[in-house]
């Protein structure tokens, strides 16, 4: 199967065409390793596990909704990007995708680097013991705080998004008696095949500074000239869910031309370079993404031919997974409520969460897989939409898929893939309750972020 972007984009009307879906898979029971932690599997006698603990001990001590987090795996994947890139390049987990305080600890354990992109990941990132040097700080609109606390705790890198930024972290800096390590974040004018809310290197977007128009080439001048600010290289990010490197190729060239650029004005060769996240993971069957080490060979490769074709030095390369490393790593454990069939359609199965607790789906038209794991089942295939429980008719978490037709309520069923993105964007919509995050490894499972409680919502209404 060739790679391409994720389709992310609108593609499903209210009522999809006869003949639109895939036939369903040869054995409902089957787990694709493709979509689902390293340690989920489905036993001889039928019950499901994940870090060898059954799924249905899972949900009756920690309720359901719960993300299920893989600890093993996902320090599995941390290891795997390390050793990709090696030691003359930098890995940053991406902490918007999930973050936590044992997160933060275990990519310290692992030799993972950390970019935030608000105060309070900073603060996590603290308080959970990654050494600041280590944490680079992004972000729009950082506020005259967040980059005082930054720049006075010392993070490795602040990547900069506008004329503005410059000046400010520059006044902070000086104010301070710092010198402050920063990177400018470039729109190189690749628009990535994606969603529109995930594409971020088009110009008409709210990050970075155009390379079109010499904007780029502008900001690296004044940052050059202000003593509070060490400019170390150029920042591109050109989106999310990305399969196809063609869109990183076309980036690295513009890049590396602006260090060609800056060598020549300035008489200085920057020596970084960070050219962002956004590698795709499965969300279902038909998807392919790649592996670490190839995704490491091609950014090399394209970055040394680039750079040799300029004259320069190969600067040292960052980069920033974060989906890649823990969406895979966690499943949405939920308890079947209602089933509703709808003659000719499909059939709603409603379970007790939703989009308070995965919003992707509602926001981004996200495709998502699903499996029945309370119990296996030779019944024949239903065409599905698993919904939630919310006042909203866009209440979806799996718009299309197939469960068998002996579902029952009271079922368990879990939706992989739900590590990135779900429990950093969880709400309390209708009042729900977030649920919880339990990290499970070597039989032994632990409660890493609690659910919340009814008193926790009225703890901040003051009345």
């Amino acid at each position: 199967m060739s790679r391409s972007a994720h389709p992310a984009g609108p593609r499903h009307a209210d009522v999809l065409p006869e003949g639109h879906y895939t036939a369903p898979p040869t054995d409902l029971n089957a787990l694709d390793a493709k979509v689902w932690s390293r340690t989920v599997a489905r036993n001889a006698d039928g019950t499901v596990t994940v870090g060898g603990i059954e799924v249905a001990r899972l949900a009756e001590e920690f309720g359901t909704p719960a993300y299920i987090l893989d600890e093993s795996d996902f320090r599995a994947r941390c290891r795997a990007w390390a050793h990709a890139f090696g030691p003359d390049a930098d890995v940053f987990y991406a902490g918007k995708a999930f973050l936590s305080r044992a997160v933060v600890r275990w990519l310290e354990e692992e030799g993972l680097n950390l970019d935030v992109c608000s105060g309070g990941e900073l603060t996590c990132a603290l308080d959970a013991g990654m050494p600041a040097e280590r944490i680079a700080f992004h972000g729009n609109n950082k506020t005259v705080a967040e980059i005082e606390r930054a720049v006075t705790v010392g993070v490795g890198r602040i990547v900069l998004d506008s004329f503005q930024e410059i000046a400010r972290v520059a006044h902070v800096a000086q104010r301070l008696g710092k010198r402050q390590r920063v990177q400018i974040r470039v729109t190189v004018g690749v628009e990535a095949h994606t969603h529109e809310f995930i594409a971020t290197a088009h110009e008409d977007q709210k990050f970075g500074i155009a390379l079109a128009g010499g904007e780029a080439a502008e900001a690296v001048r004044r940052a050059l000239a202000l003593d509070g600010l060490e400019l170390i290289g150029i920042h591109s990010h050109i989106g999310s869910q990305i399969f196809d490197m063609a869109g990183f190729e076309v980036s690295a060239r513009r890049v590396v031309g602006l260090l060609a650029a800056v060598r020549d004005e300035h008489g200085v060769e920057l020596p970084e370079i960070d050219l962002g996240g956004g590698l795709g993971i499965a969300y279902t069957s038909d998807d392919d993404p790649r592996e670490p080490h190839e995704i490491a060979k091609a950014l090399g490769d394209i970055v040394t031919r680039e750079c040799e074709a300029a004259g320069l030095a190969t600067p040292r390369i960052s980069v920033e997974p974060g989906r890649a490393i823990v969406g895979p790593s966690a499943f949405t454990l939920y308890e079947v409520g209602t089933i509703k069939p709808l003659e000719g359609l499909r059939t709603y199965v409603s379970v007790d969460g939703g989009m308070s607790d995965n919003i992707r789906t509602a926001l981004y038209d996200a495709e998502y897989s699903v499996a029945l794991v309370s119990r296996v089942s030779d019944a024949e295939p239903m065409l599905v939409r698993v919904v939630g429980k919310h006042c909203e008719s866009g209440d979806i978490v799996v718009r299309d898929a197939f469960l068998p037709s002996d579902l029952a309520p009271g079922d368990l069923i879990a939706v992989p893939a739900t590590g990135a993105y779900c429990r950093s964007m969880a709400s309390n919509y209708n009042h729900a309750l977030r649920p919880p995050v339990v990290a499970v490894r070597d039989g032994q499972a632990r409660v890493i972020v609690r659910r919340e409680t009814e008193e926790d919502l009225l703890r901040l209404d003051v009345g």
